[in-house]
């Protein structure tokens, strides 16, 4: 299991990025990817300190742990130059927070976030034909989310992203340790969402290509 989205207590998560590494550990995961929530305000805060704790963890463990992050609530017009400051803050994956039907995330976020070409588009809600075609054109990976709430649209997602064949990657979304997921729940959350099984190792399959190439 890689997870490819999850939180620390440098954003909205209750655990140190040590805890939550070890809490992954224990569950027998080969990979996570720690992807606060970030804006105009603490990129430049948690970023660097978030990388620093994974450099240090995975000096020690077998379990490799990347520094991520997570534009959330970002005018649409400045996503593309903060996709590119997170990257320059050492940022392996970012994710643009999309527009879950649960939060007001203003319209437009969406392809704000695919023509940034940022990494992964996370819980992009009701999104339309047009934008997943997009996505699948430059390379940005739809996410099937384990997020409560966010989860609702899942369904909608994967109908989309098969219909004009965009990627799809898995994310927990986690912010507590009961978050967490192991591969068998989050395939049963894929399964539930509409995946097939073949389709569900191809989304595991493209969490490792995603890592294999950020870094």
């Amino acid at each position: 299991m890689i997870d490819l989205h999850t939180h620390t207590l440098f954003s909205d998560g209750v655990l140190l990025p040590a805890e939550l590494a070890r809490r992954c550990e224990a569950k027998g995961f080969r990979g996570l990817v720690i992807t606060d929530h970030v804006d105009y305000s603490n990129i430049e805060i948690v970023i660097p300190n978030i990388l620093r704790a994974c450099r240090e963890i995975t000096s020690v463990s077998k379990m490799k742990v990347f520094a991520g992050a997570e534009l959330t609530h970002l005018r649409p017009e400045h996503i593309k130059s903060m996709v590119k400051r997170a990257r320059e803050l050492g940022a392996c994956i970012v994710l643009v927070h999309g527009e879950t039907i649960t939060e007001p995330v203003l319209a437009g976020t969406n392809r704000a976030a695919i023509e940034a070409g940022a990494d992964i588009l996370a819980h992009p809600g009701l999104i339309t034909e047009d934008d997943a075609r997009l996505a699948k054109s430059n390379g940005i990976r739809l996410e099937v989310t384990g997020r409560k709430g966010h989860a609702y649209a899942n369904g909608h997602v994967v109908k989309v992203a098969k219909k004009v064949g965009a990627k799809l990657v898995f994310g927990s979304d986690s912010h507590t340790p009961d978050d967490l997921l192991d591969r068998n729940h989050a395939e049963r959350i894929a399964r539930g969402a509409g995946l097939e099984d073949n389709d569900i190792q191809e989304l595991f399959r493209e969490a490792e290509s995603l890592i294999n190439k950020s870094t």
